[in-house]
């Protein structure tokens, strides 16, 4: 009988783009973190808790060399470990947001860069929250149908759509130099735009940036956040249902899966030090697709920070 090493006799652990598993970050330039929490409240639609296993199985399609774009593999060229999924009981918030927060000040204080997956939109709160704490003087780059900046009662404090609003109220960013782009579809209520307008953000609708072209978009983004550190956040409704069925809200007429990539292709060069791409939600996905489409935003996030300035 062959005497197998264990190496040959067991798996290892499902991780993004089969990252090394581990906690140990020495020598690590970026760090996966799942965060399976949704906080329970949606009215149709529960399950973005499951995203980050979704995400990590699709991963294993996407290959690590894009010839035309960066000829590099950004696992290697980062260092990149699999940190696994914050330990943390869904719709428990308030426990399960000092999880999330204390795991990714682990990251910063380690001098390593988290990209994060969710989860619904509320996790980018305790995300930014541990950002701050490293980077005083932080923008946000939210690409999503909504502004998630809504008004809030006691009762309700967070939720899915206020994580933004707690961002600005808190300080954690410099909302007159953060952006929502991508913003479109109905509400529950009125003045959603007044209301995240009077918290400081530029709102950029898909309305205004077909109209005014992806070029101008991303030159005012370059000219203003240049030498800022920059969270960059994808809510997966940005794009449109017919490639990214499975979230949380979906909403007619947003990016097809080609303008979304040419768009966070042309970030490259800015200082990007957080990445969370959130509301994969499998119970609604359709043959995987919106958790396939979200590994690839998140390659094309690591080719972005293999981009950074210096």
């Amino acid at each position: 009988m062959t005497d197998f090493p264990d190496d040959e006799l067991h798996t290892k652990p499902l991780t993004f783009m089969g990252a090394r598993y581990t906690h140990d970050l020495t020598g690590a330039k970026a760090a996966v973190l799942g965060v399976p929490f949704d906080c329970g409240v949606h009215p149709f639609r529960i399950g973005s808790r499951q995203g980050p296993a979704a995400i990590r199985g699709q991963s294993t399609l996407v290959r690590r060399y894009s010839p035309e774009l960066a000829d590099l593999d950004p696992v290697e060229r980062l260092g990149m470990v699999d940190r696994g999924d914050v330990r943390l009981t869904p719709s428990r918030i308030s426990d399960a947001f000092e999880r999330i927060e204390a795991a990714a000040k682990r990251i910063h204080n380690a001098r390593v860069t988290p990209v994060a997956m969710g989860g619904d939109g509320s996790i980018s709160l305790p995300l930014l929250r541990a950002a701050a704490g490293r980077y005083p003087g932080m923008v946000a780059l939210h690409l999503d149908a909504h502004t998630d900046s809504y008004d809030y009662d006691s009762n309700d404090k967070y939720n899915s759509a206020t994580q933004f609003t707690h961002a600005a109220e808190e300080q954690c960013i410099i909302a007159s130099l953060s952006y929502h782009i991508g913003i479109r579809g109905t509400t529950y209520r009125r003045g959603v735009l007044e209301k995240t307008r009077s918290l400081g953000y530029n709102i950029v609708t898909l309305h205004e940036l077909f109209a005014r072209g992806f070029g101008d978009v991303l030159t005012e983004l370059h000219e203003r956040l240049k030498g800022r550190p920059v969270y960059l956040c994808c809510d997966m409704d940005v794009f449109d249902p017919s490639c990214a069925p499975g979230v949380a809200t979906p909403t007619w007429g947003g990016l097809s899966a080609r303008e979304g990539i040419e768009f966070l292709r042309g970030l490259s060069g800015l200082d990007i030090i957080a990445v969370d791409v959130n509301t994969v939600s499998p119970p609604h996905d359709v043959r995987n697709m919106t958790a396939f489409l979200a590994a690839q935003v998140i390659y094309e996030s690591l080719i972005l920070l293999c981009q950074r300035p210096g």
